[in-house]
């Protein structure tokens, strides 16, 4: 018996050993960091950030794990779930809702240095804030910009927008006619996934969409200001053809060849969609970013940056808080954006003479940053249902004029309501 006991004894100790520390039998902590980075230059500074820490931190150890943006959602939900979540998550602010009200993120009031808190504005961090807790940390963001054919803009002789002048919806479906004819559309609109893109520039307007009571509960009315953004796309499709019927179901990308072969003058893209026309473009292609169109609240749009957050179940917070701290550093926040080709939150990081140059019109996007918002449907619990069963279908049925902006209202207002009242119960 007593052999037996001794046995139990030792192996006791040998798995407290394994456990401890992230695993590691010295006592080394080990986190694991899930990236979602993909583009080279991205994915090369997070694993060189990783390679910095390393060596300067010996005890505590970042492993790092790559993610997909395709399945983060169900991948996090499912380890999550089984108990064998990533001690630091990399995701974007519109998919935290359900994960942080669910209690599987950590709140990080508390966790972070004030260098940190203090370094990126309320604005953002409202994106990631839920209830009263913090459950991300947004650190990338990028506007929705106009990436157009110079050449074609000079041709037509028409005023080029700057952020400081830049075009109202109605100018820019007026200049989006001029653009067109003889075999070309003035814009080409991707609008596979529909919904963000409509609703994020809708703030320009002042659309809101989501409207919160005193109880905070959520009710979707479609006002006159939320329906400026989806008319003007609906009328240049259906009735001013200068805008492609054929591109409503591409996704950005998709779109590049027929920019590039002079069928579409301008094309709605996120901000990072430069580095691939920067890669693809023939030679000699001449190509700007414009700012998109400003409305009654100016160039205000929705943004839900790129989020970094601490899984609850982590049995090391706050060393996983120390290396956001460190991977945040303002230089370290301007070495992710530009392998990212995005825009910093951090103010000190936007202030880098590199987000300021003309090359590529990096100084551009970084214009508008002061204008981003939390996107309208940030914190809206039952959100993604609503955009996959209601919202996506009758925003392409009316992009496509199979319906009018009556049965537009109808369904979003009427069945979008029964949906998100399941989730507010």
């Amino acid at each position: 018996m007593r052999s037996w006991a001794a046995f139990l004894a030792v192996f006791g100790l040998l798995l407290a050993g394994c456990t401890a520390g992230g695993g590691e039998p010295d006592g080394v902590i080990t986190l694991r960091f899930q990236s979602l980075a993909w583009q080279q230059e991205s994915v090369a500074a997070n694993k060189e950030l990783v390679r910095e820490w390393n060596a300067t931190h010996p005890d505590v150890r970042v492993k790092y794990v790559q993610g997909s943006w395709d399945s983060v959602h169900d991948q996090l939900l499912t380890s999550f779930e089984g108990g064998e979540a990533p001690d630091i998550i990399h995701d974007a602010s519109d998919d935290l809702a359900d994960f942080a009200y669910g209690g599987y993120l950590a709140d990080l009031h508390g966790l972070l240095p004030s260098r940190l808190k203090s370094g990126i504005p309320e604005r953002s961090w409202a994106t990631a804030t839920f209830g009263d807790g913090i459950y991300g940390v947004p650190f990338l963001q990028e506007p929705r910009v106009l990436i157009a054919n110079a050449d074609l803009l000079r041709e037509a002789g028409v005023r080029v927008p700057t952020p400081q002048r830049p075009w109202s919806w109605e100018e820019f479906r007026r200049i989006a006619g001029q653009l067109s004819g003889h075999g070309r559309y003035g814009v080409a609109w991707p609008l596979k996934e529909p919904v963000s893109a409509t609703l994020n520039l809708s703030l320009s307007t002042g659309g809101q969409l989501f409207h919160r009571d005193g109880d905070g509960k959520v009710e979707v009315r479609f006002t006159d200001a939320d329906a400026v953004v989806p008319r003007t796309v609906h009328d240049e499709v259906n009735q001013d053809a200068s805008a492609s019927g054929a591109t409503l179901g591409m996704g950005g990308s998709d779109t590049l060849p027929g920019f590039f072969a002079g069928k579409y003058a301008m094309v709605p893209l996120g901000f990072s969609y430069r580095q691939q026309i920067v890669q693809q473009a023939p030679e000699g292609f001449d190509w700007q970013v414009l700012p998109a169109p400003a409305g009654a609240d100016g160039l205000s749009q929705g943004v839900s940056p790129q989020t970094l957050s601490i899984a609850e179940d982590s049995p090391h917070k706050k060393e996983a808080a120390e290396f956001l701290d460190f991977l945040l550093r303002p230089k370290n926040m301007v070495r992710l954006a530009l392998g990212d080709w995005m825009l910093p939150t951090g103010t000190q990081a936007l202030k880098d003479p590199a987000l300021h140059t003309t090359e590529n019109d990096w100084a551009t996007g970084t214009a508008l940053a002061g204008h981003l918002r939390p996107a309208p449907a940030q914190s809206v619990r039952g959100y993604p249902e609503w955009k996959d069963k209601v919202a996506t279908p009758a925003f392409q049925e009316y992009y496509s004029g199979a319906i009018g902006l009556d049965e537009l209202r109808e369904r979003l207002e009427k069945d979008g309501n029964l949906v998100l009242a399941r989730y507010q119960r």
